[in-house]
């Protein structure tokens, strides 16, 4: 009976809106390297096929991850207050992760379970956009292994500079994205209608 009020909740109006900005922001600026990938490894695959697992399978996994584990850490900030709230203290996201995972049953086995989930999503985001930017680069299908590499380390060095400088870097990381995600958008609008053309274009070459 306490749905409704809660997710219509905007004590802090500022607060929810800044972060709905920065959302969208992050989403146009990540989408083309994510889409370049994806067209990538899914060559042979319907349009159907890609719909559905994206826009489909893909969020339902999402929801029902930050369903167990956003409402598990709420629960048991509510039951003792502190439990949660204290190691996050800093923005401090893994060591929130790790105490509500002590909070559950076999906390030490879901632990790791964790942290091999984190480490695959790491390592696929990481191909994901060193392939794209190394494809950008380079102008072909295939670039390099080294190009790649390079890539991959650069985006190391700057996670570790964000990390090292604490949360002034994720607020200038924030405004960064931003900024960026109006001249992104501007490159993404021809693809609305060029998109359609091209696969239909791809469609009849494959007699489908």
């Amino acid at each position: 009976d306490k749905f409704i009020p809660m997710a219509t909740f905007r004590a802090s109006p500022g607060w929810l809106d800044w972060w709905t900005v920065f959302f969208w922001g992050w989403f146009l600026g990540y989408g083309p390297l994510m889409a370049m990938f994806v067209a990538r490894i899914s060559r042979g695959r319907t349009i159907r096929q890609m719909v559905l697992l994206i826009s489909v399978v893909a969020p339902i996994i999402t929801t029902f991850w930050f369903t167990i584990v956003g409402g598990s850490g709420l629960a048991f900030e509510l039951a003792n207050p502190g439990v949660i709230s204290g190691p996050f203290t800093g923005f401090n996201l893994p060591a929130a992760l790790l105490a509500i995972t002590e909070q559950l049953p076999m906390g030490f086995m879901i632990s790791v379970l964790f942290l091999i989930l984190t480490t695959i999503f790491v390592a696929t985001t990481g191909d994901s956009m060193t392939y794209a930017v190394s494809m950008v680069m380079t102008g072909t299908d295939q670039p390099q292994s080294s190009i790649r590499v390079f890539w991959g380390i650069m985006m190391g060095v700057v996670a570790a500079l964000l990390i090292s400088i604490g949360s002034g870097g994720i607020s200038a990381l924030q405004s960064f994205i931003v900024i960026t995600a109006v001249p992104v958008s501007l490159v993404l609008l021809p693809s609305l209608w060029t998109a359609p053309q091209i696969a239909r274009k791809m469609a009849d070459e494959q007699g489908l």
